[in-house]
């Protein structure tokens, strides 16, 4: 039996997963990220990680194709990283760092890329090879899967879906720098900003008022029959729905795939996005399908193993 790793990298944990090839986990755990002193334990930690699983499973290198690597971050071709915001890592040679400790193949890949693969692979978008997933969350990730591959592009930022510009008008920044991103509206941190704005339009009754408002907050208000909320997850429905229509004319996926936390409202939230969809989409997309993810944490570290499975 062939086996490879999966690694999925975060900025207060990185989960590991050994898997057969054949896409069965065999064990997954979790090691603390040290980002201290730039984040220069980070590797060294994670291949001692994997030699103490091998050895622990009487696996040799041999055995082992290969470990995967998802990472917060643009990745290139070569597995080499630019910069990343909670790693501490400036200029990085992953793929060559981690093949020197580990003494196997690596593949490295943006984390987002690499959760659309695990989604693919093994989760809401198995079977398809033409897929988007999009990761509401604190902000708006993304992953376009195209015949069966990440879109890396060459800066290895494609599929940075929450950076859509989707209101040329805003006033105010997104933690990008830039005004008018997706993220600012589809993201849980931008459905709360949507809903305070609202709730200061006018002072229509909701039970959203008198307290600290929240992306939660607002899809429970929803389900209980909340006029307010529902002005709000319309609104951030065409916000996403929209944006999905644009990306869906470049990208031409079966199936577009919602993840992250803000995911967990179920269902409900998917007829708002598949409503705006349908009004903007090319006739050619009209029957896009939209799921929710199924893998839940686990999609990083599936598809950090796919990664390595080419």
């Amino acid at each position: 039996m062939e086996y490879c790793f999966g690694v999925d990298i975060g900025g207060t944990t990185v989960k590991i997963g050994l898997f057969q090839t054949d896409g069965r986990i065999v064990d997954k755990w979790e090691i603390p990220t040290r980002v201290e002193n730039k984040g220069e334990a980070i590797l060294p930690d994670i291949a001692e990680a994997l030699k103490k699983k091998m050895e622990e499973k009487g696996l040799d290198n041999s055995q082992v194709s290969g470990v995967g690597i998802g990472i917060p971050a643009p990745v290139d071709e070569e597995g080499v990283v630019q910069n990343t915001a909670n790693l501490g890592w400036g200029y990085k040679e992953v793929k060559r760092e981690m093949e020197a400790l580990i003494g196997m193949s690596v593949a490295a890949g943006n984390d987002a890329n690499v959760a659309a693969l695990g989604e693919m692979w093994l989760g809401a978008g198995k079977g398809q090879k033409n897929m988007i997933m999009v990761t509401l969350g604190t902000g708006v990730g993304g992953g376009i899967i195209v015949n069966g591959q990440a879109l890396a592009g060459a800066h290895g930022a494609g599929g940075e879906i929450g950076h859509l510009c989707v209101n040329p008008e805003e006033t105010e920044c997104c933690g990008c720098g830039k005004k008018g991103c997706l993220e600012q509206y589809a993201s849980a941190t931008g459905i709360t900003r949507l809903a305070k704005k609202r709730l200061a339009a006018d002072d229509k009754d909701s039970a959203l008022r008198g307290k600290e408002v929240n992306a939660k907050e607002v899809f429970d208000a929803l389900k209980a029959g909340d006029d307010v909320a529902e002005e709000i997850v319309e609104e951030f429905g065409a916000y996403l729905g929209h944006a999905m229509a644009n990306l869906a004319v470049v990208a031409d996926p079966s199936v577009i795939v919602i993840g992250g936390g803000v995911s967990k409202a179920g269902e409900i939230l998917l007829g708002y996005i598949e409503k705006n969809f349908k009004e903007k989409a090319f006739f050619a997309n009209k029957d896009t399908e939209f799921v929710l993810a199924k893998l839940g944490n686990d999609a990083g570290i599936c598809g950090a193993a796919r990664l390595i499975l080419g």
